[in-house]
């Protein structure tokens, strides 16, 4: 079955207006703008989720994900997924450009939460990864990584600030540990 962009654009409207997902907006951290493009969609539940896909898609990562935001909605914040450009020079001379996603950039008030869902990070190489969008926003704004895993919230030597995922919905104080 083929849909045109406009239907598919119509029914992830419809699913916000009924309340079964919600969108967040695509933020440029740099040059401080919203992008039109991209946006990304959470289930408002993620039971009625995992209903609606009749629980074929159980991919852990996506869910984590989807109960960070929601968790965040709830705490008052405005949710939106962070876009970091960053130029580097290549091996033969070239200048090149990558963008990195963050998770989240959750706003309310003058406060603001730079937030990334990493599953797990058994290496200091999956570390490095999860923290390359975060180290390359030049504010002074809280950077954290929540992980999966039960572990004592830790900062590093960059600021990062890594939290439990169960810390980090049954103390919402962290956030400003």
């Amino acid at each position: 079955m083929s849909l045109s962009n406009k239907t598919i654009d119509s029914y992830l409207t419809y699913m916000c207006e009924s309340f079964l997902t919600e969108r967040a907006v695509r933020y440029d951290i740099k040059g401080k703008k919203y992008i039109n493009t991209l946006s990304k969609y959470y289930f408002s539940d993620v039971g009625v989720r995992n209903s609606i896909l009749d629980f074929r898609q159980q991919e852990e990562n996506h869910i984590m994900e989807n109960i960070i935001y929601n968790e965040l909605k709830i705490r008052g914040f405005q949710v939106d997924v962070g876009v970091v450009e960053y130029r580097e020079t290549d091996k033969n001379g070239k200048r090149i450009r990558k963008q990195y996603e963050v998770d989240f950039v959750a706003n309310q008030g003058s406060q603001r939460y730079y937030i990334q869902s990493a599953f797990i990070m058994p290496t200091e190489a999956k570390e490095r990864q999860e923290s390359a969008s975060l180290l390359n926003i030049d504010d002074s704004f809280k950077k954290i990584i929540i992980v999966k895993d039960y572990i004592r919230p830790k900062r590093n030597e960059e600021g990062i600030v890594t939290l439990g995922l169960i810390d980090f919905l049954l103390k919402p104080e962290l956030l400003k540990w």
